[in-house]
């Protein structure tokens, strides 16, 4: 049997009681509501959803069948100038295919057949022998110096940018590095060595690390996100910083507005596409994200409520109209200021929502509405900076190859280990954001890093 729970029922029992009977159905809702949360309607990664429970799409839609479809165009890897290859074989037929007699001459136009192979792994090996000479009037022995830029190790530039870029990029573990060296490249390698060159890495880079972010504070427009990872036994957080020609990234023992005050200074004048954390409300100019707004939406229509899910289908639409006119304006078909004009009801239309959710009485609406709509205008910078977005994308995707790493990897184990993280991750998404080939660039940096030069700048376009 089942007993419905009525105030009437609440009402007969004893004050002490009615506050117990309170307090667990509060709890039991907020149990409830945690069950149902989804990432499409809560901040849950999509990575923690089984992909058995995931909604099944509407194959009535999809009369298609997969892959290829009849007339597409066909692509292949186009053949290279036959100066290019490594070898030419040609192949003539001595005889007829038909009647045996024997063949002469060429073709003017063979047929051209290419097969790419990779060729035998052997590590280049130079060495140096530094003679050790007796001064004949002194006595005094003299060693020669190494050529400038030969590292005192025994491991090259681009062996250590590979490594480097084998444990951050490729996302080895060290073991795993050392590994894949000693497997396939057959240079001779242990878990150790790759510690050793990740510190190497790292000092290297540091440089041109060290100047993006001290830029961070002069760029207009700054997309920020941060996620939980681990040092050693202690709980740490990777933020993200995205500017339009690079990205840095931070590993901090906080979450709290103090790391905002240390990189960007609490006058940071640029807007900042971000989620709905109060750490950000320091800085003053914001966009806040509409992808995080409408999966809070998302929420309230699903939840069991009347009132709670009618204001969350109502919100929708106008989100679901705000994101199509903003793909129009971003693939052309429409300018800014026609984007304004027509999102200029669309603002009515959600503020006028905001205040009935306000007024509402509801607990689970008034607070949400209240936030939002007192700092409404957060809700439409986008509308008069042309530089900034509605959703706070760039740094989710800036940010998704770090949480895969954190993923595999549980975190680091030492100081050391978090700022060849963040050095590492911050070269690489600028280095994608510039098209610049990223081995090129570390090897690059390493070279100059053992020959006591510069390190080459990630502010300047190739």
């Amino acid at each position: 049997m089942t007993l419905e729970i009525t105030e009437e029922l609440i009402a007969r029992q004893p004050p002490e009681a009615q506050a117990i009977i309170r307090a667990l159905l509060a709890r039991l809702a907020e149990l409830e509501a945690r069950l149902n949360q989804t990432p499409r309607n809560s901040s849950l990664p999509p990575s923690s959803e089984h992909p058995h429970a995931k909604p099944k799409r509407d194959l009535r839609r999809q009369r298609r069948k997969s892959g290829g479809q009849p007339g597409h165009a066909k692509h292949q890897r186009p053949l290279i100038p036959p100066e290019q290859c490594t070898d030419i074989h040609e192949l003539k037929p001595t005889r007829c295919r038909r009647c045996g007699q024997g063949l002469a001459g060429a073709d003017s136009q063979p047929l051209r057949h290419q097969v790419w192979e990779l060729p035998v792994i052997r590590p280049e090996v130079i060495e140096y022998r530094r003679h050790r000479l007796v001064c004949p009037g002194c006595g005094t022995i003299t060693c020669a110096a190494l050529p400038p830029g030969v590292p005192e190790s025994q491991s090259g530039p681009r062996l250590v940018a590979f490594a480097g870029l084998l444990m951050a990029f490729f996302r080895q573990s060290k073991r795993r590095t050392a590994l894949f060296l000693e497997t396939l490249l057959h240079q001779p390698c242990c878990p150790a060595l790759t510690v050793k060159m990740q510190t190497q890495v790292t000092r290297a880079l540091r440089p041109a690390y060290d100047e993006l972010v001290a830029t961070l504070p002069t760029q207009p427009h700054l997309g920020i996100d941060e996620s939980p990872t681990k040092e050693a036994a202690s709980k740490s957080w990777l933020w993200t910083f995205v500017a339009g020609l690079f990205t840095v990234f931070a590993w901090r023992d906080s979450r709290a507005a103090t790391v905002l005050t240390e990189l960007l200074s609490a006058d940071y004048a640029g807007v900042v596409m971000c989620d709905r954390a109060k750490m950000y409300w320091m800085l003053g100019r914001l966009q806040w994200c509409w992808a995080h707004l409408k999966r809070d939406f998302q929420a309230l229509a699903d939840s069991d409520d009347g009132v709670v899910k009618r204001l969350g289908h109502d919100l929708m639409r106008p989100t679901h109209e705000l994101f199509r006119q903003w793909s129009r304006c971003r693939d052309g078909t429409i300018g800014r200021v026609a984007l304004k004009r027509n999102l200029e009801p669309i603002r009515h239309k959600v503020e006028g929502l905001l205040l009935r959710g306000l007024f509402s009485g509801h607990p689970q609406l008034v607070g949400m509405c209240r936030e939002l709509y007192e700092h409404r205008r957060w809700l439409w910078t986008f509308l008069d900076d042309e530089g900034v977005e509605p959703t706070n994308n760039g740094s989710e995707r800036a940010l998704r190859h770090a949480v895969i790493w954190r993923k595999l990897s549980f975190g680091t184990q030492s100081r050391a280990g978090s700022r060849f993280v963040e050095t590492m991750l911050t070269v690489i998404e600028s280095c994608r954001q510039q098209s610049r080939n990223v081995f090129e660039y570390v090897t690059t940096a390493v070279q100059a890093h053992f020959a006591d030069q510069p390190t080459p700048s990630l502010l300047t376009r190739v």
